[in-house]
């Protein structure tokens, strides 16, 4: 088993939240898990990207060679497309479908979509709609995140447990709000991915 995931988006999109519950969960499941530096976090707002890789045997090393990467997981439209030359032929591409304009240039959506939509394997969601609907758009993550789950070798009780450890603290309200919020995000996937 072996899963190389580019995690993409922009700052304060909760990207760091993603890798911590994938990487709970990979551990608990006894995979190895190698992660690369996460980049651009220091400026809420700017663009940000991590390779997690996991696998069931040793991983020698935590970046994954362009055109390998079996998914992308982006909270944003038009970084899911920065990092396309990553992903593989068989590769999947999950995103959030609400752009976050936050440069003048800032592509049009139905353009960033269209690229989205030509893609075989790909599911396209607007996570941050479903999350409102849910409570709190700031659960859009985790909805990303539920869309990415069916194409993880994580076992999803495994994700599930790793949402109640990251976000415990918090309370039992935000815990149960990220795991509705992960629940129905991979509800959406099973039912419209295409590929």
């Amino acid at each position: 088993m072996q899963n190389d995931i580019i995690l993409a988006g922009v700052g304060g999109q909760g990207i760091l939240s993603i890798a911590a519950i994938i990487g709970y969960a990979a551990v608990e499941s006894d995979l190895f898990l190698k992660q690369a530096e996460v980049h651009g976090m220091s400026q809420r707002g700017g663009d940000v990207q991590s390779h997690l890789r996991l696998s069931s045997s040793e991983i020698a090393s935590d970046l994954i060679p362009k055109g390998k990467a079996h998914m992308i997981i982006s909270v944003e439209p038009m970084e899911s497309l920065r990092y396309l030359p990553y992903l593989s032929d068989q590769g999947w591409l999950i995103t959030n479908t609400e752009p976050y304009v936050n440069i003048p240039d800032y592509p049009g959506t139905v353009a960033i979509l269209a690229e989205i939509q030509r893609l075989p394997r790909h599911v396209a969601l607007n996570a941050e709609q479903i999350a409102g609907e849910l409570g709190s758009r700031k659960a859009a993550n985790m909805v990303v995140l539920g869309a990415a789950s069916p194409f993880i070798d994580i076992p999803f009780a495994k994700l599930e447990e790793a949402i109640r450890k990251v976000f415990g603290s918090k309370g039992e309200e935000v815990v149960n709000l990220n795991l509705q919020a992960m629940r129905t995000g991979r509800e959406v996937a099973q039912n419209t991915a295409a590929g």
